[in-house]
């Protein structure tokens, strides 16, 4: 196909699209400008691989599955086939075709941070429908970001079924992740790809990042925020360190925060209106079982036969008995634990400088009798995963005097509650299980 070039001009491909402008080609395959007949002709775009090519009929499957998801921001799969061109058998799928292209408005300027959040938005529509259908994009990148009549949309024909491992994987770049060269596809290599398409969105120039020295790119000190922060979470060599689209979108539109005074003073008025709510529904309850027993009372004399009461002889009296002393058990010696080592998350610049009000994060943790972290786990992760995974990381590291009773030493159970601002992070440890904890109680 990339020798046929602009020599394929002026072929009809299956007897209905009309090849009429190569756009594009590449040793994998040709795109060329096509119409859809019928009631007025509509241009299309129609892209073509050969059938023997490597990794080309799973390639040919997901177009087929492609044509059958739907999404605004989503470019659509309209026609899918087989042809022969000079006796060469080839695969083809007929697509949008897009007014305007992300990478041809790069060439001239860069997005400003204003284009760039209105771009951002619907590019998380849609791969956040492509990864809820199974499929993960596989080609996210400034040329595959598209306006199809004033509605931007991604690219579908790259799609690839999450989860499976192309057996050839071709030569990669700076959009690709880099677990993409053993042929790893999943959600998280679309991540990736997003930060590498966010660094070159705000600067004009691709992401610098070799490849070779298995390290997280640096992105450019020229972006601003919340985008580098978005970018270099994005940007994780190891795609369990990653953010999610959710993260993304936490970034875009970080969520109101009250400030703490005010939170203590919107606590304490609703607490106070609880209360007043519940006394005034005791006194109601109150009344209303006075009432109650008035009408039986009256009930009762009326019905009730008048009978006369004999004296009843007086017993001499005899003062009560003094009550027996409760046996006194001896409560067990208990002393509560206490923190031996406190470590703090270590948080980038960048993931600090997004956070818009507090982080809280909630960490719990069981301690053996040793004062060592047995187990921890998120209890609460606030408003990003990111801030909860340096949370659990630090508190895995955590070490404690621990609880004793009868001067043993016993397990615990602690939450340590991590507080992030733009200034500092602060914890609060309290020890809300163990065995000198409950004979204290």
């Amino acid at each position: 196909m990339a020798k046929m070039g602009t020599d394929g001009v002026g072929r009809v491909i299956d007897g209905r699209f009309p090849l009429l402008q190569l756009l594009g080609d590449s040793e994998s395959g040709g795109v060329f400008l096509t119409e859809l007949q019928g009631n007025g002709s509509q241009k299309a775009a129609i892209k073509l691989i050969p059938a023997d090519a490597v990794d080309a009929e799973p390639q040919f499957a997901c177009w087929e599955a492609a044509s059958a998801l739907s999404h605004p921001h989503l470019m659509r799969v309209l026609h899918t086939g087989t042809c022969q061109i000079d006796g060469v058998p080839l695969f083809y799928a007929v697509m949008e075709y897009a007014n305007e292209i992300l990478s041809q408005i790069l060439l001239e300027r860069p997005l400003t941070p204003t284009e760039t959040r209105e771009m951002l938005s619907p590019v998380l529509d849609a791969l956040s429908y492509v990864h809820g259908k199974g499929f993960v994009h596989g080609c996210l990148k400034p040329s595959n970001i598209m306006v199809v009549e004033d509605q931007l949309k991604l690219s579908s024909d790259s799609l690839s079924v999450a989860g499976k491992l192309s057996t050839h994987p071709p030569v990669r770049g700076v959009y690709d992740a880099p677990e993409t060269a053993t042929g790893d596809i999943s959600p998280a290599a679309d991540i990736w790809s997003l930060g590498a398409t966010l660094v070159e969105t705000l600067t004009q120039h691709p992401l610098d990042w070799d490849r070779s020295t298995h390290r997280d790119p640096v992105v450019p000190d020229s972006i601003p925020q919340p985008f580098a922060a978005i970018a270099q979470e994005c940007l994780r060599s190891d795609p369990a360190l990653r953010c999610t689209l959710g993260d993304v979108r936490a970034h875009l539109e970080p969520a109101r925060t009250i400030p703490l005074p005010a939170a203590r003073a919107t606590r304490r008025t609703v607490s106070a209106k609880l209360r007043t709510t519940a006394l005034l529904a005791a006194v109601a309850v109150l009344f209303l079982v006075f009432a109650v027993l008035q009408l039986r009372s009256r009930r009762t004399e009326v019905s009730s036969p008048i009978v006369e009461q004999q004296p009843v002889p007086a017993t001499p009296t005899q003062p009560p008995e003094a009550p027996l002393p409760e046996p006194q058990v001896p409560k067990a010696a208990a002393l509560k634990g206490a923190v031996a080592r406190q470590v703090l998350p270590d948080v980038l610049p960048s993931a600090r400088q997004s956070i818009r009000g507090q982080v809280n994060v909630t960490i719990r943790v069981t301690v053996d009798p040793n004062g060592s972290v047995l187990t921890a786990v998120i209890e609460s992760p606030g408003s990003s995963r990111y801030f909860a995974k340096v949370s659990l990381q630090a508190a895995k590291q955590w070490r404690f005097t621990p609880a004793q009773v009868d001067g043993q030493s016993v397990p615990s159970v602690w939450m340590l509650r991590f507080h992030f601002t733009q200034d500092a992070t602060e914890v609060t440890p309290a020890e809300v299980s163990s065995k000198a904890s409950a004979g204290d109680m």
